[in-house]
């Protein structure tokens, strides 16, 4: 039988996807920086805290512009050889466009921006699958920084608790977490619970281009043939 079109789902609230357009702005984009900006860095991020990245952000943007997004659209704007780069010496720049990076448009002098960038670290609370920096276990006996409401949701993430007269207790010593291993879901959200922040949200330079000149911060990748001129 055919299907009856009584039953149709209908989406009445649509995102349009980003295509053309969109890409052909952030080209753009990156395009007018490198003419107007007179230094550009590449930078690697570790575990990105999207609003405190844009704190920083607002912190420089009367002097600076930060670019995040698809490395493939950023090393086509700039460039990925001398035949096709947007200024000489840019096509260095797109070639260290890899995994978790971006780019800094900006008129600071080298020394601001090293310090900015080297100073630039924010805790917080560790996700799933991060790394546990240290080992974290909690002894028999009463937690009292819980109430006897989180009882049944500290049960549910594997701790063996209980209530004796209104306290929350555990019965036996209970690992949350070994340093060096991945973190479960519920770990994560038990170190959440007792305030232990393990993340580390930093930003590292990799290299610096401006029209005179290129460092690297970095040794380059093996695959690569940039070099410092």
């Amino acid at each position: 039988m055919p299907k009856s079109k009584r039953n149709r789902q209908v989406t009445l609230s649509k995102t349009k996807k980003k295509g053309r357009e969109h890409k052909e702005a952030i080209v753009n984009s990156i395009k007018e920086a490198a003419e107007k900006y007179s230094s550009v860095y590449v930078f690697s991020f570790e575990n990105m805290r999207n609003q405190k990245f844009k704190e920083f952000r607002e912190q420089l943007k009367s002097s600076s512009r930060f670019f995040l997004g698809s490395n493939k659209v950023m090393q086509i704007s700039l460039g990925r050889s001398p035949s096709d780069e947007v200024r000489s010496g840019l096509h260095k720049v797109s070639k260290l466009l890899r995994g978790d990076s971006g780019m800094f448009f900006t008129n600071l002098s080298k020394e601001e921006v090293e310090k900015l960038f080297n100073q630039f670290e924010e805790y917080d609370f560790a996700r799933t699958g991060s790394i546990a920096t240290e080992k974290v276990d909690l002894k028999e006996g009463p937690l009292e920084q819980f109430t006897h409401e989180m009882e049944p949701f500290l049960r549910k993430q594997g701790m063996p608790v209980r209530l004796n007269k209104g306290v929350v207790e555990l019965v036996s010593d209970f690992v949350v977490c070994e340093e060096g291993k991945p973190l479960s879901p519920e770990a994560a959200r038990i170190l959440r619970l007792l305030g232990i922040k393990m993340a580390s949200f930093r930003l590292h330079l990799i290299c610096r281009w401006t029209p005179d000149d290129f460092e690297l911060y970095i040794d380059g990748p093996e695959d690569s043939d940039v070099e410092c001129s």
